[in-house]
């Protein structure tokens, strides 16, 4: 019997007891195709051994210091490597330990901007329904993953509201243009900055493609422009939450590059350190850190593991790899091949609706019938018979339920590594077109 509390107690997970590469090595000799990166994570694979000796060497060195009254090297020069160049007008970093924390820090660095210019009446902020900022109950309310914010609703906070999200596959109407549908969502944000009040608005806060609640759904040209004209007409902060397609995930190292936008405020994580350690942040405008230096001096937050200096140099190891290796102009070019590989194996599949997303960061949607877009029936789990299935196919792949409204829908997330080659992404798309059809079949036989 497992002490450890998993994510079910309904059956044990695998087990896995080594990695190298795209492969992870599990417990009874099989070797599975890391599909996803587990959660979108594992940016360089498994076993990096560049990344390895980074954090024995910063172990050898000095594992941990308070940052209240110490830096350490690794995390300035971590700093130092992903704004260099000041991109967006970001300038400064703040390091925690997840995408989570990262949100929680957003958050707050947004309260108490508004307070240092003296606006302490914005303390409202919008963010979309069907969106996944993180777990704890600060990001948990500005997130609105409806199937996750269930068992704790009477706990989360009333100063979060949500709007619709840019979901085009879903949710633009027969017969309206994309430019249409965007003016629609953008009249959206407007009207609830107006049922709030606009001068109590602190932020809108969006994932540029929506992650794991909705499988990698990309925004139509023009959205992100729409909604930061709108946050800047009446004063309010731009909130990116890239944790999941941010640091190279869709082919350039921040995804708000490809939407004509800069934020004031991006959460990043998951592609930040590989996995290698458990990091996560917030980059920050210029604009933002004047108010502070201006102000008070000091964000009123903080943690333990701020600036960790092992997770730092693992994730400064992580960044100079990328770099290293010219690995966004892999993720570009094998993410181009990706979607060949799925458009070929799924284009004209009965049971999937859409193909969407960008770099290695795609999936499928799931549905019933195919011209209406129906979706399977919650009651048959197939996300997670899916997942099962695909394992024994052997590979590894992040599906996911839910997709329209938290109850309905199901959708499969596709992230492999940085280093995927061709061959990589061809294996994968083929195994889990088998675990698909597999599922499919077992359907239609009960």
């Amino acid at each position: 019997m497992s002490r450890l509390l998993h994510r079910t107690l309904h059956e044990a997970p695998h087990m896995a007891v080594g990695g190298q590469g795209m492969f992870i090595r599990m417990a009874d000799g099989r070797q599975i195709l890391d599909g996803s990166g587990g959660a979108a994570v594992s940016c360089l694979g498994h076993g990096n051994a560049r990344v390895a000796e980074a954090v024995a060497a910063q172990m050898a060195q000095v594992s941990y210091v308070h940052t209240g009254l110490f830096t350490n090297a690794a995390a300035e020069e971590l700093a130092e490597m992903v704004l260099g160049d000041n991109p967006g007008g970001l300038s400064h970093a703040y390091f925690c330990s997840s995408g989570s924390e990262g949100m929680e820090a957003a958050i707050k660095l947004a309260r108490q901007y508004f307070i240092e210019v003296g606006q302490p009446q914005r303390t409202r902020f919008i963010a979309r329904r069907a969106s996944y900022h993180g777990n704890t109950l600060g990001a948990l309310s500005a997130g609105g993953n409806a199937m996750r914010r269930a068992p704790y609703a009477e706990l989360l906070s009333p100063a979060f509201s949500h709007v619709s999200p840019c979901f085009a596959y879903r949710f633009q109407a027969e017969g309206e243009s994309d430019a249409e549908y965007v003016r629609r969502l953008a009249d959206e944000l407007e009207a609830e900055f107006q049922r709030l009040g606009p001068q109590n608005v602190a932020a809108f806060c969006a994932e540029p493609v929506v992650g794991a609640t909705t499988g990698c759904v990309t925004a139509l040209p023009g959205y992100f422009p729409a909604m930061r004209a709108v946050c800047d007409r009446h004063g309010a902060l731009l909130i990116l939450d890239e944790v999941m397609c941010g640091m190279g995930r869709t082919g350039t190292m921040h995804a708000w590059e490809q939407e004509g936008v800069t934020p004031d405020i991006q959460v990043v994580a998951k592609g930040l350190g590989g996995g290698y350690q458990p990091i996560g942040g917030i980059l920050i405008s210029g604009r933002v850190i004047d108010a502070f230096r201006a102000g008070s001096g000091a964000f009123m937050h903080g943690h333990t593991y701020q600036a960790h200096p092992v997770a730092c140099a693992a994730a400064l190891a992580v960044q100079k790899v990328i770099r290293d290796d010219d690995l966004l102009a892999n993720v570009r070019a094998t993410g181009v091949h990706l979607t060949d590989c799925l458009t070929e194996r799924f284009g004209n599949h009965a049971h999937v609706g859409d193909i969407r997303g960008r770099g290695l960061f795609q999936a499928i949607e799931l549905v019933a019938d195919r011209a209406s877009k129906t979706p399977f029936d919650p009651s048959r789990k197939l996300a997670e018979r899916v997942k099962q299935s695909a394992y024994e196919h052997g590979v590894a792949v992040y599906p996911m339920g839910g997709t329209i409204d938290g109850k309905l829908g199901d959708h499969v997330v596709i992230a492999p590594a940085y280093i995927a080659q061709k061959g990589d992404i061809e294996m994968i798309v083929e195994r889990l077109g088998a675990a698909v059809d597999a599922v499919l079949a077992e359907r239609v036989a009960g």
